[in-house]
């Protein structure tokens, strides 16, 4: 399987809410946020990355309607590189009930089926509503 499926299944399963992406996500990969979100930075490992942001940002949702892929506007692969590209819609129900929608670009860099660097972009402004108006659970 290549970079593209391996990455595609993997949104797959996070949009069907088999699995969370971060299934993919090697124990040394780096995770940079750019701008200047309230999230924005670069971490040096899934668990850095995981505690910082992924963990309280899924805190923010509701149970019933986590925050989950719900359109892939595009994949697209490098195979020479390792590299992949994905640009897709999220959307959730926050714990407040209200509803958080966004869109990212993610371009990751995959050795041997896990994704070792990657870099996020989104809008920052619906992030930063969500992150400062929501409390975590």
């Amino acid at each position: 399987m290549g970079n593209r499926e391996i990455v595609a299944a993997a949104f797959d399963d996070w949009a069907d809410g088999n699995a969370h992406v971060s299934r993919i996500f090697a124990e040394d990969m780096t995770w940079e946020i750019t701008g200047r979100s309230a999230a924005a930075g670069r971490y040096p490992t899934r668990q850095a990355f995981a505690d910082a942001v992924l963990t309280p940002f899924a805190r923010r949702f509701s149970g019933d309607d986590p925050f989950r892929p719900v359109q892939i506007r595009g994949i697209h692969a490098d195979e020479t590189t390792g590299t992949v590209v994905v640009l897709w819609d999220g959307r959730g129900t926050t714990t407040a009930g209200t509803t958080y929608e966004n869109t990212y670009a993610w371009i990751m860099r995959l050795r041997d089926g896990l994704v070792v660097d990657g870099t996020a972009l989104y809008d920052s402004i619906a992030f930063d509503e969500l992150w400062t108006g929501i409390e975590p659970t």
